[in-house]
C-alpha cells in the first residue's frame, strides 16, 4: 500500500486555506481526525499501535461492508492543534509513513467547524 503523499499535502493545505476563509481561528485548536482504514485488521490494528505510540488518540476500529460485500476495518487518530499548514503538513506526512509501513489506506484529515446546530 503506498498513499500519494503529495496529493495528500495539497488536500491538507487546501483544506486549511479553506477553513481559514471561511473564518476559522487560528489562534483556536481544532480536533483533528486522520482518516485510515484497510480490508486486513491486523494492518490497521499495527499502525493503530504506532500512531499511539506517536502521541495520537486512537478511537475503536468500524467495520463496514462495501457494495462488493468486501469487508473493511477504519478508525481515526485523532490530535488538537491549530489550524497550521505546516503543522498539519507535518502530521500527514507522520501518518501517511506509518500507514505505508503498516500498508494501510490513508486519506488525510478533517475536522469539525461551525454551528454544531447546522443541518448539511
Amino acid at each position: 500500500m503506498s498513499n500519494d503523499l503529495n496529493e495528500l499535502l495539497v488536500q491538507s493545505d487546501e483544506t486549511v486555506q479553506a477553513l481559514l476563509a471561511d473564518g476559522a481561528p487560528q489562534d483556536q485548536n481544532f480536533v483533528i481526525e486522520h482518516h485510515l482504514a484497510s480490508a486486513d485488521f491486523t494492518k490497521l490494528e499495527k499502525a493503530a499501535v504506532e500512531l499511539v505510540k506517536a502521541g495520537y488518540h486512537v478511537d475503536d476500529a468500524d467495520e463496514f461492508e462495501l457494495e462488493d460485500d468486501s469487508r473493511w476495518y477504519a478508525f481515526v487518530a485523532v490530535s488538537e492543534v491549530v489550524l497550521d499548514a505546516k503543522i498539519l503538513a507535518l502530521q500527514t506526512k507522520e501518518v501517511a509513513t506509518i500507514a505505508d509501513l503498516a500498508g494501510v489506506d490513508y486519506d488525510g484529515w478533517g475536522t469539525y467547524f461551525g454551528d454544531d446546530d447546522e443541518e448539511e
